[in-house]
């Protein structure tokens, strides 16, 4: 009998290859170059049993994903064979936006389905009215783009021709859009072709049981580990900006008891018609995230780290909305305040271990048009890192991407190839990292000139509202966008914006930096 932990870590390492090749064979700088994708491995009952060092927020969403997929397959009698895969990007079956194209196949060892094998990518566009799909005033989903219900895009190992056509039909850059859809593809087929050799080497027994056993220990580590914290119940508040100068307070309710954590948010705000709505998968992600970050040993992260999680968010509230809700935000901005309640509430009961609050924002910028020296449209989409929290024993870190997002950046000299825009500075934000006995990260000045006709559009949070420190630490500069006119006319851009730029104008965005820890000395 093969030891599980064999399993285990061959099944991670699975996961990872599915990674690599999906972010080799795509076409978007979006997954080639920023790694806006993740992969996993699931059993026959859509329990997540191996995943790769990927994005949180998409990681988190798969164990709620999975399951809702494969209970909305059922339902609708899609009967899965060999060869085949099902594509959707429904938020509230999915568990994040319409971006995030999810692809699952099923793992068939003889006439029997074992598990499943997934991954979730980005797509720069997935329709709508705007460039990058995430609209900042969309009042429902409708206009986010299009919505892909649970059907085959593969099926015996074939392409639906027709299913693909559709979709590309929708999108503003098919060629890239048809070459993602493909990388996903080719991701799968490598998983399963990986997982069917495992098999093969070590027999179909010793790989369930393999997986099971995987399980049962993230379970019992994670167990251990929490049944050492201080019991009790831990409360937190933040805002989130939902309009071009509003606030709401979202509040946290953390409650550590024997073998599990409670998190519930009491008074939820009512779900709006803004773009910020977190499904319940983005939900999910983002309270599982800080639990497992402030846990010192190391834990798979599978069914069993996940299920020590109770997670409580009533219905028709921006943290679990009811259709036709617009989301995309959700995922990008509410994530990342749901994530800093959670650290907060756990600052409060382990302190020693939980940093101040990171930049707390995506930044995302979406921007696209039609290149006339290439005669062709384009869209481009960016997330821009900001500072860390300064930690309780060292300062934050500065220009990086923190909590929800793991994502790289588009390097400068291939967005410059791609689009067409000229960068003008890519630097530190020196001194907007909050001041205490560590310093909070700095944030970062990225700044662009567009070389033609424009349409841009930018959600962001932390405008109005600073990521905190934590023990008398200061907190970290707010986010700052100017736009200067190629006229000379400068404009200040609040937290939604979407308009036209004309040649030769340039965008000028400051990132958050992160929170102090401790009181200055």
């Amino acid at each position: 009998m093969v030891p599980w932990e064999i399993i285990s870590k061959a099944s991670s390492f699975i996961a990872e290859e599915m990674g690599v090749a999906l972010r080799r064979s795509s076409l978007s700088p979006n997954i080639k170059e920023r790694s806006d994708h993740s992969c996993a491995i699931a059993d026959s009952n859509g329990n997540i049993v191996a995943q790769a060092e990927h994005i949180p927020v998409h990681l988190g969403s798969l164990r709620v994903g999975v399951k809702l997929l494969l209970k909305e397959i059922e339902k609708e009698g899609i009967g899965l064979n060999e060869g085949d895969m099902i594509v959707s990007n429904d938020p509230y079956i999915t568990g994040t936006h319409l971006n995030d194209v999810t692809l699952l196949s099923p793992i068939y060892h003889g006439d029997n389905i074992i598990g499943y094998v997934v991954n979730k990518a980005h797509h720069i566009d997935i329709g709508g009215p705007s460039y990058g799909s995430i609209n900042p005033f969309a009042t429902s989903i409708y206009e986010e783009g299009l919505i892909i219900p649970p059907l085959k895009l593969v099926e015996k190992g074939n392409i639906r021709r027709d299913i693909l056509s559709i979709i590309l039909s929708n999108v503003k850059v098919p060629r890239i859009s048809d070459g993602d859809f493909k990388a996903q593809i080719a991701a799968n087929i490598a998983g399963i072709r990986r997982v069917r050799e495992l098999i093969s080497k070590y027999g179909i027994k010793d790989v369930l049981d393999g997986w099971k056993s995987s399980i049962a220990h993230a379970f019992k580590l994670a167990v251990d580990e929490i049944n050492k914290w201080p019991e009790g119940t831990y409360f937190s508040e933040d805002y989130l900006e939902v309009g071009q100068h509003e606030l709401v307070k979202l509040k946290g309710k953390v409650t550590i008891a024997k073998n599990k954590i409670l998190v519930e948010f009491p008074n939820a705000p009512k779900q709006v018609e803004m773009p910020f709505n977190a499904v319940l998968g983005v939900t999910f992600s983002a309270v599982s995230f800080p639990i497992r970050s402030v846990m010192r040993v190391e834990i798979p992260v599978n069914e069993g780290f996940y299920s020590i999680i109770d997670l409580r968010a009533e219905s028709g509230t921006i943290i679990n909305p009811v259709p036709p809700a617009p989301v995309s935000g959700g995922n990008l901005e509410t994530s990342q305040r749901i994530a800093d309640l959670i650290f907060l509430a756990l600052s409060k009961a382990i302190p020693s271990r939980v940093p101040a609050a990171g930049s707390g924002t995506m930044m995302n910028v979406m921007m696209g048009g039609f290149d006339e020296k290439k005669g062709q449209r384009w869209a481009y989409y960016e997330t821009i890192g900001g500072g860390s929290g300064a930690r309780p024993n060292s300062d934050g870190i500065s220009g990086v991407h923190v909590n929800m997002t793991n994502t790289m950046n588009t390097p400068i000299e291939v967005a410059e190839a791609t689009y067409p825009i000229m960068f003008t500075s890519y630097t530190i934000r020196e001194g907007s990292g909050g001041n205490g006995r560590y310093r909070g990260g700095d944030g970062m000045v990225r700044s662009f000139k567009v070389l033609s006709k424009t349409r841009i559009s930018i959600m962001a949070s932390r405008f109005l509202s600073s990521p905190w420190g934590v023990g008398g630490g200061r907190e970290g500069k707010k986010a700052r966008v100017v736009i200067r006119k190629a006229n000379g006319e400068v404009i200040s851009i609040n937290p939604l914006m979407s308009m036209v730029l004309e040649e030769g104008d340039e965008v000028i965005i400051e990132t958050p930096g992160g929170g102090g820890y401790g009181e200055p000395e």
